[in-house]
């Protein structure tokens, strides 16, 4: 960790040393912990915790707090740099999950959640913003495709240990939380030993960057973020809520999600790589329009938990599309806004999540369905946004009204 070694000369490296590998050890490391918490979550704060829909709402609007504080990683990389950043983020994250279990409080849970939020928030922004700067534009569908897929596979060991060893072991919630907490200790600490610090030859802005020809990628940040939240707070919340489910039945919807998400994720990066972002995102929003407006019919028509479980899992893989954003930007986006950028738009892409799970946790209390028809809401506006994406986005070209037109200044 102490060596440094310029980007341009990373290919004298062995290969399993070089910066896309590093991408890929995060990749791992980050879902043995964020995954596991994730997928026993539910149960833990109903059988556990004894949480409602508004506990659960306050509990993830806490939880996006860090992420509206993204911005914040600017002023921490003047004394960071960006990969010495994200494997501290990912060690809080380890440290919070490992001992999430010791306060099963209200109280306990919203400090505990803050923590690993922190981590896993900070994580991201600084991840995302080096697999742009590592990652060459003409092979970022393909390589960010495979990340996605080692992140499913992380993922996937998880869930699949959970359903074979929950019921038959009858584990405890501290158990799993200590064990995929330290084992994201573990890998976070094999890349800071095993990796020299990878230094950019194109030195990042250490300001806050907003530029006016940036305006619809952030606007598809927001409604991203808008849209996530309805998924992420309250589609497990019902299956647990209103089907019932155990761990071992959530982590075993999970476990079949992420296995397509392994298969399919570099298939879903070539495919970006062809038909370009406009097209690959206006099929994922057209997809979650269509899931949305049948989560609803859950409750209209009373449909079964197996409708549920389906909807769910291709939920999940629309949102596995989420990529294509990002090779949007690195196409439009000046290489030294990559950085701060990436901390502005996570901070965008968090705004809605502050206040949007705490309300509609109310809405929910006496309107589910209303909840998903919401988010069908928000998908519509987001495909039209997506619309608006030129088949082949360049730096002057970054929507179809700017066909020609200069490169403005600022």
């Amino acid at each position: 960790m102490f060596e440094r070694i310029s980007l341009d000369d990373a290919h004298h490296l062995p290969r399993w040393r070089r910066p896309e590998m590093l991408l890929y050890v995060m990749a791992a490391a980050m879902p043995l912990a964020f995954a596991t918490w994730s997928a026993v979550l539910n149960n833990f704060v109903i059988e556990v915790a004894g949480f409602t829909g508004v506990e659960i709402g306050w509990l993830h609007t806490v939880r996006e707090i860090p992420g509206l504080l993204a911005v914040l990683v600017i002023a921490l990389l003047l004394v960071f740099r960006e990969q010495v950043l994200a494997l501290c983020s990912l060690l809080l994250l380890g440290l919070a999950t490992v001992v999430t279990a010791w306060f099963p409080s209200f109280g306990g849970l919203l400090i505990v959640t803050l923590l690993s939020s922190i981590g896993f928030h900070y994580f991201e922004t600084v991840n995302q913003s080096l697999q742009l700067q590592w990652v060459e534009k003409g092979r970022a569908p393909q390589v960010l495709g495979r990340i996605v897929a080692v992140g499913s596979g992380a993922a996937l060991l998880s869930y699949g240990l959970l359903v074979v060893l929950w019921d038959r072991f009858s584990l405890s919630y501290d158990t799993v939380y200590m064990v995929s907490g330290g084992a994201t200790i573990a890998l976070t600490l094999f890349a800071a030993l095993a990796y020299p610090q990878f230094v950019n030859p194109v030195k990042q802005r250490n300001r806050i960057v907003l530029r006016r020809r940036y305006w619809l990628f952030y606007a598809l940040q927001f409604m991203a973020g808008s849209r996530r939240q309805i998924f992420v707070v309250f589609a497990g919340f019902m299956m647990v809520e209103r089907f019932g489910m155990k761990v071992s039945e959530m982590t075993a919807l999970l476990l079949i999600n992420y296995v397509l998400q392994m298969v399919a994720a570099p298939a879903m990066g070539r495919a970006l790589g062809r038909f370009g972002e406009r097209s690959v995102m206006a099929f994922e929003y057209l997809g979650l329009t269509l899931v949305f407006l049948f989560y609803g019919g859950i409750y209209w028509f009373g449909w079964g938990v197996v409708i549920a479980g389906a909807l769910y899992i291709a939920d999940q893989m629309f949102f596995a599309l989420s990529f294509a954003l990002r090779t949007y930007f690195q196409k439009i986006a000046d290489p030294a806004d990559i950085a701060p950028t990436a901390a502005v738009s996570f901070t965008i892409n968090h705004i809605a999540a502050v206040f949007l799970p705490a309300a509609m946790g109310y809405l929910w209390a006496t309107s589910p369905d209303y909840v998903f028809l919401l988010g069908a809401g928000m998908a519509l506006i987001a495909l039209g946004l997506v619309l608006l994406i030129p088949r082949h986005p360049e730096p002057g070209v970054e929507t179809v009204f700017a066909r020609g037109l200069p490169q403005p200044a600022e």
